[in-house]
């Protein structure tokens, strides 16, 4: 008995894990800064599933699986909201999402990030995100941040669109309450 008692002392390491999040849609932002013409403008998407696996203590067991719906941009101009969601943009007609999953995590010495890949307008690319997660309990916050080129996903490439920042920094703040273990 002592050594079935030993056993299963010695494998409940080995069960613990990253902990699973559910996110709060209503506390919650991913957006966007960028500039026209050299003047700054925010966008936030209004729509967005995240299934978040995290501790930083269990990276190798983490992971993000975000989805955006394009057509829920806003940046508080119906004229730049249809253009974003047009065919020079986001193209919401042909492809209504975008798609983040990650591949891994690194603790460095500015902090913890994560490696993946973002499919965004038919282009698949790189992508790290700085992280910065808190937790308090049986809720925590996600922040995450990157820049991406927006070219790199054919994001306005044409000339009329050449006044637009090519650098786009996008941050994310999720308000998050622990699930159950399975």
């Amino acid at each position: 008995m002592k050594t079935l008692i030993a056993l299963l002392l010695l494998a409940l390491p080995l069960t613990a894990g990253a902990q699973d999040w559910k996110v709060d849609p209503a506390h919650s932002t991913l957006g966007f800064t960028g500039s026209f013409q050299g003047e700054t403008f925010h966008g936030t998407f209004k729509t967005f599933d995240a299934k978040i696996s995290f501790d930083p203590a269990h990276l190798e067991q983490a992971r993000f699986d975000v989805t955006v719906q394009l057509a829920s941009v806003d940046t508080k101009s119906p004229e730049r909201n249809q253009t974003l969601t047009g065919p020079d943009f986001f193209d919401t007609a042909s492809d209504s999402t975008a798609h983040f999953t990650t591949k891994s995590f690194d603790k460095t010495a500015g902090g913890i990030v994560a490696h993946g890949m973002l499919d965004l307008n038919g282009m698949k690319q790189p992508v790290t995100l700085k992280v910065d997660f808190k937790r308090n309990g049986d809720h925590a916050t996600l922040d995450v941040d990157t820049t991406l080129n927006r070219l790199n996903f054919k994001l306005g490439t044409g000339s009329d669109w050449s006044a637009i920042s090519k650098q786009i920094p996008v941050h994310g703040h999720l308000e998050m309450t622990s699930l159950p273990a399975h």
